[in-house]
């Protein structure tokens, strides 16, 4: 699903809501939640799962095409990691489910 279609099913969901103050508040989230990550804070949306982020050492890659030894740098990078709701709906589901 992208961002314009989670935009279109909650307008969708919610007629009384104008289509721009759902884009308006879809926007806002993301804004809030990318921000609270750039800040290393833990973001946990309850049912749906939590949003950290993990800090990689540098390492010793390789690069794939020509085999060649390259260092890679230590970053951070975002997780996620799915709530009890979540797992329970997405393996309880089937075809005539949806």
């Amino acid at each position: 699903m992208t961002r314009s279609e989670l935009v279109a099913e909650i307008a969708a969901a919610n007629p009384h809501l104008l289509l721009k103050d759902v884009e308006l508040i879809v926007h806002t989230i993301f804004d809030e939640l990318t921000s609270a990550l750039a800040r290393g804070d833990r973001v946990e949306l309850r049912g749906f799962g939590a949003f950290t982020v993990k800090k990689r050492e540098a390492r010793a890659g390789r690069n794939p095409r020509t085999g060649e030894s390259v260092s890679v740098d230590e970053k951070v990078v975002p997780f996620f990691k799915a709530g009890k709701e979540l797992r329970e709906r997405v393996n309880g589901a089937t075809p005539q489910d949806e």
